[in-house]
């Protein structure tokens, strides 16, 4: 990963080479997809906090984009994040700078209110937010596309799952960072494991209160530990690489765990219940292909949900071996409901 320093004497050069040099020392790097073909469609995307090798929603994206260079030619480019991520509104502008990059995707609710103001910036160029969060009222560029999932009703299924699978009659909730988009999840969760079963104790808590809360294992596996030391059986996580932790924390103990983003099953596949994934990689595939074709929808919120399966639950031969048979027909019957209007949630 290249580094640049300058000297201080380009203080004294003008203020446009001043904001250049600055995107530039601000970011931890910008990392380039081998080019094959120069006229490609460009992409630049932008991880947050856990960076590639979360195993969570960064990667995910990430996996996006090379099902776009495999099935769409594109080209990408893409830049690490610093520490808890303060320089993603310096590496968002690098991207939206930079002339053959035609479409930036910044990945994480964090990145909201920064791509927002870029997008005014930079009519011309298209934009894209993973998670993307705004707060009421809000006026979404029209070159700017939020991605969004069904989180509350995807974790309305862990919930039940959860619930219907418990031995103890207490199961636990571990959030990341505190923020309104992880209360969703939490609030889904409580909601679906008591409407199939009304007295079942819920035990919740949050890593942090910053973005550096998804990306704290160790924080992650004491407080499960916890957790499963006060009766809870089956934990469910959102909280992004901190997650790691929390599936330590099931397989040294012998319980159950519900991950979120991606399915996890190979650090601890005897203790991995299911995984509500939310589909980065197919909705950043779409995203593309919409910007490419003339489809691009900004100007608002994007969701991907439930009908198509792009929030789900994870269903293979390890959670298979977890999951009660009469319990997985009773989670399909209630998707059901869900997509029928019989069961309301409010997202």
């Amino acid at each position: 990963m290249a580094h640049r320093h300058f000297s201080p004497s380009l203080l004294r050069l003008s203020s446009l080479l001043l904001v250049f040099v600055l995107l530039l020392t601000g970011c931890s790097g910008k990392e380039k997809a081998a080019s094959s073909n120069p006229d490609a469609y460009k992409v630049g995307l932008v991880f947050d906090v856990g960076g590639r090798g979360d195993k969570s929603f960064n990667d995910s994206a990430y996996k996006g984009l090379e099902l776009a260079k495999e099935k769409l030619g594109i080209e990408f480019d893409y830049i690490e994040p610093q520490g808890e991520g303060a320089d993603r509104e310096a590496a968002l502008r690098q991207m939206a700078a930079d002339p053959d990059i035609q479409l930036v995707i910044g990945v994480g609710l964090l990145f909201t209110e920064d791509i927002t103001a870029i997008a005014r910036d930079f009519p011309g160029k298209k934009f894209a937010c993973v998670d993307f969060n705004p707060q009421p009222g809000t006026e979404i560029p029209s070159n700017l596309s939020g991605i969004v999932f069904e989180e509350k009703k995807g974790s309305f299924l862990a919930g039940a799952l959860a619930a219907l699978e418990s031995k103890t009659g207490t199961i636990g909730f571990i959030g990341g960072m505190d923020s309104n988009i992880i209360r969703e999840f939490e609030s889904g969760y409580t909601e679906g494991a008591r409407h199939v079963k009304p007295d079942i104790k819920i035990i919740s808590g949050f890593i942090g209160m910053t973005g550096s809360a998804f990306n704290d294992p160790a924080k992650g596996k004491e407080l499960a530990l916890g957790q499963y030391s006060r009766g809870a059986d089956i934990i469910y996580q959102a909280s992004g690489a901190s997650g790691l932790g929390v599936i330590e924390a099931a397989r040294q103990t012998g319980k159950l765990v519900i991950c979120t983003d991606m399915a996890l099953e190979w650090p601890a596949p005897d203790n991995m219940l299911t995984s509500i994934n939310k589909a980065i990689d197919k909705a950043v595939l779409t995203t593309i292909d919409d910007a490419m074709n003339g489809r691009f929808q900004g100007g608002r919120q994007r969701v991907f949900g439930l009908d198509e399966r792009y929030t789900d639950y994870a269903w293979n031969s390890d959670t298979e071996k977890l999951v009660d048979p009469a319990a997985r027909e009773r989670i399909e019957k209630i998707r059901q409901e869900i997509l029928d209007g019989k069961i309301s949630i409010q997202e």
